[in-house]
């Protein structure tokens, strides 16, 4: 079962029975049909009544649960989708677990709707290729992505474009034409009973209403699309302005795409598409719009024909003469999903396909997507999430420009859109005013670029390039990474060795986990960080970037230090090879440099084994692959086209294995590179068992300084790393050095 966009019906009136007459089965009863009918709202009274009588049933709390995610009143479903688990334990109703994290993905408690997608994972583990596995898997990833991303509001504004379009009914499907907007509304044909008003026939239809800038007037039904006993909804306009295009769905929502003439403001000669497009085995065909690419007139349209991803998949055929339609084409798994992928816009002028998924990672529910067109043969870039505040933690869809003025319009059922009961119960329709171009320069400055950070790279054991002590590499991380997941069945198989039943299973999950939750989040990071980051250059700043190198203990410290350059390494590789090199000439001309702190081990887990004959422990352990990483830790910028201000040789120095009470000590090179003068104003230690001093605190523009730090490795036993805080510009800067020693 998915989740579904489709507007469920509902009816909106008082019961004119007396509940507390029935018997609870009756109630049941009542409930459970006013749910097949789509009345959410009776269903919910009865169901209320029927808790009062039997308020433990696990089935009662589980379908009011039901109802109330299907009348979207997400807080109250979560709530008891909770109960109900706690109740069962997924072992009765095992959708219970899918639910509640759903919910609580739609309600924006990301860390835990984590938990709850991890748990649902291991009530799904035994079907690894079903949909509801793969669901909870790519659930999870969402909801790690999520965490990270509500930190990167865009500089934009959202508006509801309110009354007289918006109303406590629903609003969706935008589409400016001739300074006029065209959408679909859920609204009533009713009658007057005793002075109340009694839903007599609810239906989507198409309506119509006069732009005046960004104010809107004159809502009108837009004749000519109505058909009795069907919805007529999603709108879309051939390029010469002739033809309108739009869909009709029966009572039980099976959609074919329809189109007439536009006549003044009214549709005329209506007829089907066709079996071209309205495949007849498919039960929807949905959501039209119209595009110009490469000179051609292309419709693009959602279905679930065969040969889909899985639920609803956009589509396209290009139309010649305006009545013929070629052989439909799915647009690829690089933009349809197992999910349903829905309501496709395409932007001529930038070139962008903006739809609406709930697949890819977003802020729960559908969220909008924007993926570049890279090719003339329908090839389209990674979709990256529109971001806050376009999406939300509902449903938001139906993404459309105006071309005139370029202001967005959407749908969505956000807490802001109008209603009688439910706050999230409906779609409203919102705007953004332009410049859309900051959807895409989000972060204007480095301090939003280093709120990306850390971004973590995790590494397999002794890699790259094994058994060798060089500190540089030929490898690409992307290399490493690839190869890294390859082993994911290999640390399931040793990390699950001698373990039977449910235990193993635990273990695999475990490592499951561990790949999804870290390895492949970093990577996504990496994806993003880096699109970000050419974004700074291209500005014609001068970037510093601060990697940590890390390693888990099961080689000689040495030996591990070395480990980790090479890994900072195959980072650097990692820009140089990115996409069709773009990082190279920053590179190369010292535009983008890297400080480099490689710790090795000795900021490892202490319990973590570092016994080669165990490997299950030392190498296959979560534990230990937790250690083997790097740390893009910081970025930090000039607007000179070079790098000035306080720079050091080296950001570390390993003194390698020294004895108890020995006494270390090395020196740091400072230099002023930059037009001013640097005044240093502290050296902070970490402990007692350091000491520091500068030579020279007043640094004149190209003066350089000494640091020298003395380590007592008095008391001292195992692997120590210890810092040294420089502190200049009145302590409103600052510097991080350290010493590495693994005492004996």
């Amino acid at each position: 079962m998915k989740i579904k966009i489709l507007l469920s019906l509902f009816l909106l009136f008082q019961l004119p029975v007396n509940l507390t007459a029935q018997s609870f089965v009756q109630l049941v009863e009542h409930a459970d049909k006013k749910v097949m009918e789509g009345d959410y709202v009776e269903a919910l009274i009865y169901y209320e009544n029927a808790m009062v009588l039997d308020s433990g049933s696990v089935e009662i709390l589980w379908k009011y649960a039901e109802a109330n995610r299907f009348y979207k009143n997400y807080k109250k479903a979560e709530y008891y989708y909770k109960k109900v688990f706690n109740l069962e334990s997924a072992r009765i109703y095992p959708m219970s677990i899918f639910w509640l994290a759903t919910m609580q993905h739609y309600n924006g408690k990301y860390a835990r709707a984590a938990r709850s997608w991890k748990s649902a994972k291991k009530v799904f583990k035994r079907d690894r290729d079903s949909y509801l596995y793969l669901k909870s898997v790519q659930e999870l990833k969402s909801c790690l992505w999520a965490q990270k991303a509500m930190r990167d509001t865009n500089r934009i504004e959202v508006e509801s474009i309110g009354l007289p379009v918006n109303s406590e009914d629903a609003e969706l499907a935008p589409l400016i034409h001739n300074n006029r907007l065209i959408f679909t509304a859920l609204k009533a044909d009713s009658v007057l009973v005793n002075e109340q008003v009694i839903a007599k026939d609810y239906s989507l239809n198409l309506f119509q209403a006069k732009k005046q800038g960004y104010d809107f007037s004159e809502v009108k039904q837009l004749i000519g699309t109505k058909q009795n006993g069907y919805h007529a909804v999603n709108g879309s306009v051939s390029l010469d302005g002739t033809r309108f295009y739009f869909t009709r769905c029966d009572q039980n929502l099976n959609c074919k795409i329809f189109v007439g003439k536009i006549k003044e403001d009214k549709i005329v000669d209506v007829d089907s598409l066709g079996d071209v497009i309205n495949y007849d085995d498919a039960s929807k065909t949905t959501m039209p719009h119209i595009a110009e690419i490469n000179g051609k007139e292309v419709l693009f349209f959602v279905s679930d024909r065969d040969f889909s991803y899985g639920g609803l998949d956009i589509w396209y055929s290009i139309i010649e003469n305006g009545n013929q339609y070629s052989l439909p084409q799915n647009l690829g798994e690089g933009i349809n999903t197992p999910d349903d992928d829905i309501s496709p816009f395409y932007d001529a002028s930038n070139n962008m396909l903006y739809f609406s998924s709930s697949w890819y990672p977003g802020f729960g529910g559908h969220d909008i997507f924007g993926a570049q067109m890279i090719s003339d043969q329908m090839a389209f870039s990674l979709p990256q999430n529109l971001g806050l505040p376009i999406n939300s933690t509902k449903n938001d869809t139906y993404f459309t420009i105006d071309k005139a003025d370029g202001t967005a319009y959407f749908s969505s059922n956000r807490e802001g859109v109008s209603y009688a009961k439910n706050p999230t119960c409906c779609n409203d329709i919102f705007m953004v005013k332009p410049n859309l171009d900051t959807v895409y320069e989000r972060f204007s400055n480095l301090d939003e670029l280093n709120r990306k950070l850390p971004v973590t790279l995790y590494f397999h054991n002794d890699e790259p390039n094994p058994k060798t002590t060089d500190t540089v590499t030929y490898l690409s991380y992307k290399q490493t990474y690839d190869d890294y997941l390859d082993l994911i069945p290999k640390y399931k198989r040793e990390y699950s060795d001698g373990l039977i039943g449910e235990s193993a299973e635990e273990a695999k999950e475990d490592i499951s986990d561990f790949f999804l939750e870290f390895v492949e989040q970093g990577m996504l990071d990496l994806d993003d960080f880096t699109r970000l980051l050419l974004v700074e250059l291209e500005k014609g700043n001068s970037l510093i970037i601060t990697v940590k190198g890390f390693a888990s203990p099961l080689a000689k410290s040495d030996y591990n230090v070395n480990l980790t350059k090479r890994r900072i390494s195959s980072f650097v590789n990692y820009l140089r090879d990115n996409n069709t090199g773009e990082f190279s000439s920053y590179l190369n001309s010292g535009a983008l440099s890297f400080i480099e702190v490689p710790y090795g081990e000795y900021t490892a887990d202490a319990f973590v084994s570092d016994n080669v004959n165990d490997q299950k422990n030392s190498v296959y352990n979560r534990k230990a692959a937790l250690e083997r990483k790097i740390e893009i830790q910081s970025v930090t910028i000039n607007k000179n086209t070079t790098i000035k201000g306080l720079s050091i040789d080296k950001a570390i120095y390993d003194f390698g294995i020294i004895n108890e009470g020995e006494q270390k000590k090395t020196n740091f090179q400072l230099i002023n590179n930059s037009d001013s003068v640097i005044v240093i104003s502290e050296l902070i230690n970490e402990c007692g068992c350091i000491s520091s001093a500068v030579d020279v605190r007043i640094l004149e523009p190209g003066d350089r300084a000494t640091i020298t730090v003395k380590f007592n490795a008095t008391n001292q036993k195992g692997l120590k790393i210890k810092r040294v805080l420089i502190l200049y510009d009145e302590g409103k800067k600052s510097h991080e050095i350290a010493v590495t020693a693994e005492v004996k």
